[in-house]
């Protein structure tokens, strides 16, 4: 409420009481004053004022300047955070240039940006002001009654804000150990042809993302054991419902179809098997999926990728054709035809021809890469719209799923500014726009790949957790859109 008083005014949320004050500059009990020469301006009043225990008497209402008030924004969300469920972080601001603070609140709490206004969600406010005590000496004006409706929020509240549109991937490695690369390069231009179904949001996952891509390795590259990976997954599924696996080496399938089972922890398992280096390893990995299968069942296993990203790597689609087609085989021949399969691949390679062979369409697509950048909300938008591109020309009607997509916290991949703000800002937006899109994802990754040794700082650090599972920022930020 905004309202000029010449010699008071002081209010406090429940148990204060209104009383006359000198002119001041504060923030009293959730109420924000702001002195000025002639008064106090009252900046905003919360919602959680208790109006019935305000002494009307102590208020000289011939004082109050009413023309000054503005009605819409008397009750306020602005109320307090308790400091037990607040995190919070340094950004750079888009006008100011300067650091600032982003207040983190808890779980399904509606959250504050220094650049943007309050949230929609604020509380329902009081719609009648009490009439002053009869007793006052002066008589009570009317009070004209507060708008019920609470302005509509900004839709962009992101800070600071890169990005870019058009990828330039880094030349992928090969290892024995699968080295996944998050590159991915922008669509062929194709105009759409035909319209894409009516997008359904994705099932709740059970958490603040549908899905996260999990790699067990330990930081020196060594094999993890059941525990740490049941230590691992408890952590997981606090925040999603669902992970993908890209190998079964390490005996990472079984290890995490044995933690979730033993610990009941809710997740499903997407595996992979890895075919970057040859059909030996690719039959290994087969044989390991359909052993674990047949001993533990296949009731949290929900489908099958074959490879990841190997078109870009070298590998020619009719070859990858005849991997899937000779998966699918196998896994009939052994009665478990009801698995899924497709391939992962960057979204400029995934073909209809591919598509055809696939039960799904998974695509890995970055905006990280670009070569130009302007905002997180442009970088959540470009990769949006190359899925939609997949769905429209590519999927012939068949789900079109992101398989990676995410941004680092470290490093440099170009103009793309990377830093943890800037991470959690993506993730934000991107989980937000997906489920509006219609789009299931795999989001890039659990944990930071200090296990990659070598690799560069930005291919390192994709994770939501540190190497050693601490959680890199409150994913209570995750909670809302």
């Amino acid at each position: 409420m905004r309202a000029c008083i010449s010699s008071l005014l002081l209010a406090a949320v429940a148990g204060s009481q209104l009383i006359s004050a000198a002119p001041i500059a504060a923030v009293s009990g959730g109420v924000g004053l702001v002195g000025r020469d002639d008064g106090i301006v009252v900046d905003y009043v919360p919602a959680s004022v208790d109006w019935n225990k305000v002494d009307w008497s102590q208020v000289n209402w011939s004082a109050v300047n009413w023309d000054a008030v503005n009605w819409q924004s008397v009750f306020s969300s602005r109320d307090t955070i308790p400091s037990s469920s607040e995190t919070t972080y340094s950004s750079t601001q888009d006008q100011l240039g300067s650091a600032a603070v982003i207040s983190a609140p808890a779980a399904n709490s509606t959250p504050e940006s220094s650049n943007a206004p309050e949230s929609s969600a604020a509380p329902e406010p009081k719609p009648v002001v009490p009439e002053p005590s009869p007793v006052a000496p002066e008589p009570s004006p009317v009070v004209p009654e507060p708008s019920p409706v609470a302005p509509e929020p900004s839709s962009s509240s992101e800070k600071p804000s890169p990005v870019a549109s058009e990828a330039q991937p880094p030349a992928p490695t090969t290892t024995s150990k699968p080295e996944y690369t998050s590159s991915s390069p922008p669509p062929k231009p194709e105009p759409s042809t035909s319209a894409a179904p009516d997008p359904q949001p994705p099932a709740n996952s059970g958490g603040s993302l549908w899905g996260l891509t999990y790699s067990p390795y330990n930081i020196d590259g060594s094999c993890p054991d059941l525990a740490t990976v049941s230590s691992q997954l408890k952590k997981v599924a606090q925040v999603t419902g669902n992970i993908r696996l890209y190998s079964t080496d390490c005996s990472q399938l079984r290890l995490a179809v044995q933690a979730v089972k033993n610990n009941n922890l809710g997740l499903t398992i997407h595996p992979g098997i890895w075919i970057s280096d040859g059909a030996s390893r690719m039959q290994s990995d087969l044989d390991e999926f359909v052993s674990v299968v047949k001993q533990y069942g296949s009731d949290i296993i929900n489908g099958l990728s074959v490879g990841n990203e190997d078109l870009s790597k070298g590998t020619s689609e009719s070859t990858l054709i005849g991997y899937i087609n000779q998966v699918r085989s196998r896994l009939q021949a052994e009665g478990l035809g009801h698995i899924p399969i497709y391939a992962t691949e960057q979204d400029a390679h995934f073909t209809s021809s591919l598509a055809n062979v696939c039960d799904l369409v998974q695509v890995n697509i970055y905006s990280i890469f670009d070569s130009i950048f302007t905002s997180i909300d442009t970088s959540v938008k470009s990769v949006i719209q190359r899925a939609d591109n997949i769905r429209n020309n590519v999927a012939g009607g068949k789900p079109v799923r992101f398989g990676e997509t995410g941004w680092s916290a470290a490093g440099n991949t170009g103009p793309s500014p990377l830093s943890l703000a800037n991470q959690i800002a993506y993730a934000q937006k991107f989980k937000c726009a997906a489920a509006s899109a219609g789009y299931e994802y795999f989001y890039f990754e659990a944990k930071n790949s200090q296990w990659k040794q070598g690799a560069a700082a930005s291919e390192q650090n994709f994770g939501i957790f540190s190497a050693d599972f601490v959680p890199k920022f409150d994913f209570g930020l995750l909670n809302y859109c």
